[in-house]
């Protein structure tokens, strides 16, 4: 009997929580949201994969891409901590449900090595000269 009366209760209230796609609410302050990166001021020095607690992190300097698996990411800001550059940074929005897992894959300049610029500025001279 006890057990009806709160079943009843429950039905003729509103509801105890947000219906979530439709209803939303505000993020806290200081939430720290989801994880972005300029890739354009990136210099692909693998900090942010070596700092990473939990290794979703993954740059290639030599092809200069950035991979980060944000269903690994347990958004520490650690890899925004230790950054070099600043550009990357935590954004206070919450990330929208997905259907299937998805890894967020950046491409940008790759870093030349010295070795390269060191060949290069003497052949750029010769040209620059002619």
């Amino acid at each position: 009997m006890y057990m009806l009366s709160n079943v009843l209760k429950n039905l003729s209230r509103k509801y105890a929580t947000r219906l979530y796609p439709f209803q939303t609410r505000p993020a806290f302050e200081g939430f720290r949201g989801r994880l972005v990166n300029k890739i354009e001021d990136c210099i692909f020095c693998k900090s942010c994969q070596i700092k990473c607690p939990s290794q979703c992190i993954t740059v290639d300097p030599k092809a200069g891409t950035w991979d980060c698996d944000p269903f690994a990411c347990v958004y520490c800001s650690v890899c925004v901590d230790a950054c070099p550059t600043q550009c990357l940074s935590m954004v206070n929005v919450h990330r929208a449900p997905a259907p299937e897992k998805f890894v967020v894959q950046l491409q940008g300049t790759p870093r030349r090595s010295k070795k390269a610029e060191k060949a290069e500025a003497p052949a750029a001279a010769e040209t620059a000269s002619e």
